[in-house]
């Protein structure tokens, strides 16, 4: 099994919100998650998404 993202990646959520940097990536037997790092104003922010909830968000991809 492949993960989608690595560490480091831009991604969003597929229901919208800001632009999230990929912090490190967890490893369960049938799927990923992610723990991602954005800024809400000046505060950095941190929340676990699935990989299923998760698009790119570099050049433009989806």
């Amino acid at each position: 099994m492949n993960n989608a993202f690595d560490v480091g990646d831009l991604v969003k959520l597929k229901s919208g919100g800001p632009d999230m940097t990929i912090q490190s990536v967890s490893e369960t037997s049938t799927s990923y998650s992610y723990w991602c790092q954005w800024f809400a104003g000046r505060k950095l922010e941190r929340g676990n998404f699935s990989e299923a909830s998760l698009e790119s968000a570099e050049n433009g991809e989806s």
